[in-house]
């Protein structure tokens, strides 16, 4: 199921984590083990999630480390669809074996 303008992870992890909690970044990003300029980069979608990152997240945050990576993946699929231009792409017609 293709979402609609998903969130960036860091902005998901804003509303969901950070700020109904009133969890300060620095105290989150102590506890991924990560400087806090390394957290509010990706906070500020200015940063993808590696799958370090992913392995960080879940443990600290939870949901599984292919959740945190599969979130990733949707927001960078739908940009690449609203700026990718596939008009000069051909199918390539492949030979049965």
């Amino acid at each position: 199921m293709t979402m609609y303008n998903p969130p960036h992870p860091g902005e998901f992890i804003k509303e969901i984590y950070i700020t109904p909690h009133d969890i300060s970044v620095r105290k989150v990003a102590e506890s991924l083990g990560v400087s806090p300029s390394t957290l509010n980069r990706l906070l500020n979608s200015e940063s993808n999630i590696s799958p370090e990152m992913a392995l960080r997240l879940s443990k600290a945050l939870g949901r599984t480390p292919e959740s945190w990576l599969a979130m990733q993946d949707q927001y960078n699929l739908w940009h690449a669809k609203k700026r990718v231009d596939l008009k000069q792409v051909k199918k390539i017609k492949l030979n049965a074996a």
